[in-house]
């Protein structure tokens, strides 16, 4: 769910819910405290509390009692002069919040309320007179003084003769407790609905936007501290999720970063430490060679021939290696220069070897080449760097031949839309378990490394990228005391007719 509709759905909630709610609350408190007050009373239809106002209400709570009264009254009226039956009718007026006032001519015999014994001049002199209100049951009057009272009046005659009031009062300045109970009931009913609707939407926003933010706020700090070792884990797919989410993307990142960093030092610092090693060994040779002519060591000819020549050699594998360096400065940059043109495979591949072979002859191994492409298979590639992966494949495989009669050969093959170069040497081949490794940076099967193999470990990295970049891939298989293949694929050159 989208952040802008969880908040549309909380304001929602936090307004409609909660008053629907309460409406629902209200309406069944009222209904259940209707029936309940119908029953206690004893009232002849059901009253709706909330609906009905303070007059009509106590108007119904006594209409029981005034049937009942009416009736009496006709029927034996001598009663309403015995104070121990008006009493008992008043305690039955008090339970519902009424009481009882009975007037002979201008004479008051019974007042049911003690405060009006005491002071009620003033509330005696507002009661009707005789015959202003008719008997019947719905009939009352309202007095508003100090208090607000319901007056329902009944007139007879005594025994006697004598004119008689009865008066039947009721207070509705106030509510009944009923009334008082349940509006209670719905006020705390409608602050615990309140209270559970805000605790319920705070636990979702928690849940749903401030967790995923504390989330957040924490993997920022340890982000900052330097710590990517942990996992941004929020499974919301709003837009505090999707954040999380590039977040957690950003971290992954940066953590490969720092690892390649990490492992980009690592082989800087082997990088340097073979190079110095490397460097070393000619820069020794032709130390100890320039010393032997200085000091007059060589003192034929032929041996003054053989210390310039292997000073010469010296410093052509150090040029080598300072390109091999300067090379790989440029693969790590993507900066090589590539010149690209059609290159006939036949005639390329075979310059290549007779340039080859001539060192491979001075070096007592044996070279073959065989060539199963037509003539006309052409390939677009950078002539220079295509020489360098030959050469650099080559170069490998003579560090690590081992037998007494080294052989290389090198096959061209077609393979369809294809043009595959093999080059196999009977090495001391690769393990298993370093062949996979063989194209990498720095990656050597030979750990304990010695002058005479050398090498920086990066010439094969240095020939993977050039055939990736021309388009090709490349691959080796091994066999330990047999020799390895090199092999590498480039996509043959075709034209395309314009029709």
């Amino acid at each position: 769910m989208k952040l802008k509709t969880r908040l549309a759905t909380a304001f929602l909630a936090i307004t409609i819910v909660p008053l629907f709610l309460i409406f629902i609350c209200v309406l069944a408190l009222s209904n259940y405290q209707s029936q309940s007050f119908t029953k206690t009373y004893g009232l002849n239809e059901q009253v709706q509390l909330l609906n009905n106002n303070s007059l009509q209400l106590f108007n119904r709570l006594t209409q029981k009692v005034q049937e009942e009264i009416q009736q009496s009254l006709i029927s034996d009226p001598a009663n309403f002069e015995n104070q121990e039956y008006l009493s008992q009718l008043n305690e039955r007026l008090k339970t519902h919040y009424s009481y009882l006032i009975v007037r002979k001519h201008q004479s008051l015999i019974f007042i049911g309320d003690e405060s009006l014994k005491m002071n009620g001049e003033k509330f005696f002199e507002m009661l009707p007179e005789n015959a202003v209100l008719n008997s019947s049951l719905a009939g009352g009057i309202y007095l508003d003084g100090d208090s607000q009272h319901l007056i329902k009046q009944m007139d007879f005659l005594f025994p006697d003769g004598s004119e008689g009031s009865l008066f039947i009062v009721s207070r509705v300045d106030d509510f009944v407790p009923e009334v008082k109970s349940m509006v209670i009931e719905m006020f705390a009913s409608g602050i615990s609905i309140l209270l559970v609707t805000g605790i319920f939407l705070t636990m979702w926003i928690y849940r749903s936007i401030l967790k995923p933010l504390g989330k957040l706020q924490v993997a920022t700090k340890k982000i900052r501290d330097g710590n990517l070792d942990f996992t941004l884990d929020v499974e919301t797919d709003d837009e505090i999720g999707l954040l999380c989410q590039d977040f957690e993307e950003m971290r992954i990142r940066l953590k490969e970063s720092q690892e390649e960093k990490v492992q980009y030092d690592r082989e800087n610092k082997e990088l340097i430490s073979n190079i110095a090693h490397d460097l070393k060994t000619p820069i020794t040779a032709i130390k100890g060679y320039s010393e032997g002519i200085m000091d007059g060591v060589a003192s034929s000819p032929e041996r003054l021939e053989k210390y310039i020549r292997t000073i010469y050699n010296k410093a052509n594998d150090m040029d080598r290696l300072i390109d091999e360096l300067t090379f790989y400065s440029k693969i790590d940059t993507n900066k090589i220069p590539y010149t690209y043109s059609k290159i006939n495979v036949s005639q390329y591949f075979k310059d290549c070897i007779e340039e080859v072979g001539l060192d491979m002859e001075a070096k007592g191994i044996e070279l073959g080449y065989f060539n199963y492409v037509d003539e006309d298979v052409v390939v677009i590639a950078d002539a220079e760097q295509m020489k360098r992966v030959i050469n650099n494949i080559i170069g490998n495989s003579v560090k690590y031949l081992d037998k007494r009669k080294g052989i290389i050969n090198i096959r061209i093959k077609d393979v369809g839309d294809f043009i595959e170069v093999e080059l196999e040497d009977n090495g001391r081949g690769i393990a298993s378990k370093d062949l996979p490794n063989i194209f990498d940076r720095f990656y050597r099967a030979d750990s304990s490394r010695n002058s005479s193999k050398g090498g920086s470990g990066i010439g094969l990295s240095i020939v993977k990228k050039i055939i990736e970049d021309h388009g090709g891939r490349i691959w080796a298989t091994s066999k330990e005391g047999i020799g390895t293949e090199i092999h590498f694929v480039l996509r043959k050159y075709q034209e395309v007719i314009q029709e």
